[in-house]
């Protein structure tokens, strides 16, 4: 079984695992979708995450691929995607349409990796700092909308806070983030003061990237790179970029790749995670 895990993300994952099964066996969506009495079109949809498939398809499928090892693992993620529930549902109207299939990724993630190099990352933002950020990011944006949103950005911290297999973050903040005053010298100096504690849990690196270190940093704008559980064994990972309209999902492995390079580039010329924390302190002591 796979734990703590959205529908969102067991449909995405299931998906993707039929795909990439069906692809290694040297088979077409022609051949599947008359293996199982389907179009090639619903095949399709399946293999998209648009629908999730029958446990009688996927018994056929997995068998007709090789893989009859894994067809109980399959039915317990599809019992899991149509029981369950993400944790987001009271928040809906405070999520954009591309941002939920990235909750749940972030809700099923091991790791969240990241290079923000404009704000600190919304997982350990305080809430005046997510509040003065949703509000540049479109001054007209009604009073309860964004109070919903900071709402929903709050919500999220359950994720690093809890009990069982909390979120494991690592995040390299350029220096410019410490320096850029978002919302006040009073709203800065709370929010490094809370990544200077938030930096003491064992599931949380913060990395600073100077200014010194020169411009390893000038190709890279900020992205978000989520691993998942040992069970999701095949999964190469999601990386996430946000532009001003919409959120952009890379994840193809050779891609991914070439992300993990640049965050490994990134984390190398950063100071590391013992020292950081002392810088953080340093210039939150500058907002007072």
């Amino acid at each position: 079984m796979v734990a703590s895990s959205s529908p969102t993300a067991l449909k995405r994952w299931i998906a993707y695992e039929l795909r990439r099964l069906r692809e290694a066996s040297g088979r077409t969506r022609q051949e599947a979708a008359a293996r199982v009495g389907r179009t090639v079109a619903q095949i399709g949809h399946l293999e998209t995450g648009r629908n999730l498939p029958s446990a009688g398809d996927v018994e056929v499928l997995l068998n007709w691929y090789g893989h009859p090892d894994r067809i109980e693992f399959f039915r317990d993620l599809l019992k899991q995607a149509k029981k369950g529930r993400d944790w987001w549902i009271g928040l809906a109207d405070a999520v954009p349409d591309y941002f939920a299939l990235f909750l749940g990724l972030e809700a099923s993630a091991a790791q969240l990796q990241s290079y923000d190099c404009v704000v600190v990352p919304g997982i350990l933002q305080t809430h005046a700092y997510a509040q003065a950020v949703i509000r540049m990011g479109e001054r007209a944006r009604p009073d309860a909308e964004v109070a919903r949103r900071v709402e929903l950005r709050m919500a999220r911290q359950q994720l690093i806070e809890r009990a069982d297999k909390p979120l494991q973050v690592w995040t390299v903040l350029d220096e410019a983030v410490l320096y850029r005053q978002v919302g006040g010298i009073e709203v800065m100096r709370e929010q490094l003061e809370r990544l200077v504690k938030l930096a003491e849990r064992p599931n949380i690196d913060i990395q600073v990237l100077p200014a010194t270190a020169g411009g390893h940093a000038i190709t890279e704008g900020t992205f978000t790179l989520l691993t998942f559980p040992p069970e999701l064994h095949s999964d190469p990972g999601v990386v996430y970029v946000e532009t001003r309209v919409r959120g952009i999902y890379f994840e193809d492995p050779a891609e991914i790749q070439l992300y993990r390079q640049a965050l490994t580039r990134l984390q190398v010329h950063a100071l590391n995670p013992d020292e950081s924390p002392a810088m953080i302190q340093r210039i939150a002591d500058e907002y007072r």
